[in-house]
């Protein structure tokens, strides 16, 4: 038994499933996840000493790579101050300024410490500051797993949400209206908020239709909704300004995390100062937490902040298109249809001769090829997601000729992951 086979198999006596969040699982690809021991720059190295060059990057919170020194830097001086006090510091307030001043939708901002409560205390204050109790949210859209939000999707234009979880009842979705991506959906009088990935990442890599954003924005103003953008994942990845600043349009709330965060456990929401100003202690909206606006995940989100300029921006779009590309070539001539999609420093991957549109499209696409090429790829020491419905993150410390690396290697994983005639 290998050093990770042994630790999955322990994991699995006193963690549910062996891992603590279900997407870190091989539950899509098959086999035994490895367990990381420590990671720096591209790469991450597992428990028995082997190094892979990682396009996961913690799911896209690593954008400068692992460990940057800034940040471990950043961190290690704010852990000598203390780890957390229960009471306001000034680095929520510059962390929050930050983000305001890239991000001018967001005219007040509140910190948290997860995507999921960035989500779910967004939809309330929706609620709230409207006094409706409908949401609109998108097949194959992933906002965290509040139960409102953990509806699953029909096959009609629009559908109210089923529960998408056991565990989650059918009266807290019945407000859940689900639609198509990339389809404007009818937004009535009784919809609080529109809620919408502006690029789909949890379908792998979706990007928006033209119109489909500026639709929802015309839609939800016709109805007095407010337009939530969960830039969970976009946020500060695609440009300085987010998924907003690169396609035009302005949402009324604006969910954040990954990057902001530095790697660490943090979060945010902010928009409309009017709408806003529904939250406690000022307004009748309760949200609370802890540890949200952690010293240490304050110090590593300004740190990163601080160094993604114009020029970072350059490279990593550079650095997406040259994997892409590389990938598109090499896997079609194994054989394969496949398609690449990108957007901005985010590069999607299917097995598939068209792009998805939507999430119907993307499970269309041949699951069992990527099963095949990623274990072939994982083989030769370079870990993408262990899923077809991820996004890949090359980050600023994946250089050209790791890129170049990435692209050889993937021939060969290809090549090797054709069925036998």
């Amino acid at each position: 038994m290998t050093a990770n086979e042994e630790l999955f198999a322990r994991a699995c006596q006193v963690i549910p499933g062996g891992v603590d969040s279900p997407v870190r699982s091989f539950r899509s690809v098959g086999g035994t996840p490895y367990f990381v021991a420590r990671a720096e720059g591209p790469y991450v190295w597992d428990v028995a000493g082997r190094r892979y060059t990682d396009y996961v990057q913690s799911w896209g919170a690593s954008i400068l790579g692992h460990a940057h020194p800034k940040v471990v830097e950043a961190v290690q001086r704010a852990a000598a101050d203390g780890t957390s006090y229960g009471a306001p510091t000034e680095r929520e307030v510059l962390l929050a300024e930050a983000i305001r001043e890239r991000m001018p939708s967001c005219q007040r901002v509140r910190l948290v410490s997860s995507g999921t409560e960035a989500t779910m205390t967004a939809v309330r204050v929706a609620r709230g500051f409207t006094g409706r109790d409908k949401i609109v949210v998108f097949d194959g859209c992933y906002h965290g797993h509040a139960d409102t939000l953990l509806a699953a999707g029909g096959s009609g234009l629009a559908t109210h949400g089923v529960p998408g979880s056991a565990g989650v009842p059918a009266s807290a979705v019945a407000d859940t209206v689900v639609a198509p991506y990339n389809l404007v959906p009818a937004v009535g009088g009784d919809v609080a908020a529109v809620l919408v990935e502006p690029v789909a990442a949890n379908m792998g890599l979706v990007p928006p239709a033209p119109g489909f954003l500026e639709g929802l924005r015309a839609a939800c103003d016709a109805a007095g909704a407010l337009l939530i953008f969960d830039e969970v994942i976009t946020g500060f990845r695609l440009g300085r300004g987010g998924a907003q600043e690169r396609f035009c349009v302005v949402p009324d709330l604006t969910c954040m995390g990954k990057v902001i965060g530095g790697g660490l456990p943090l979060a945010a929401f902010g928009g409309r100062a009017d709408v806003m100003s529904v939250l406690a202690p000022e307004g009748p909206v309760y949200q609370a937490g802890t540890l949200s606006g952690n010293p240490l995940a304050t110090a590593a989100g300004l740190a990163v902040l601080e160094l993604l300029d114009a020029g970072a921006y350059a490279q990593l779009s550079g650095r997406a298109g040259e994997l892409a590309a590389g990938l598109a070539q090499v896997i079609a001539d194994a054989g394969f249809p496949v398609s690449v999609p990108v957007v901005g420093p985010l590069v999607g991957l299917f097995f598939s001769a068209d792009a998805p549109t939507d999430f119907a499209s993307s499970k269309a696409a041949d699951a069992g090829a990527y099963r095949r090429f990623f274990h072939q790829l994982l083989d030769r020491g370079v870990a993408f997601a262990p899923s077809p419905f991820e996004a890949l993150f090359p980050s600023l410390a994946h250089s050209h000729r790791e890129i170049e690396r990435t692209v050889d290697l993937a021939a060969a994983a290809a090549m090797a992951s054709r069925e036998p005639a």
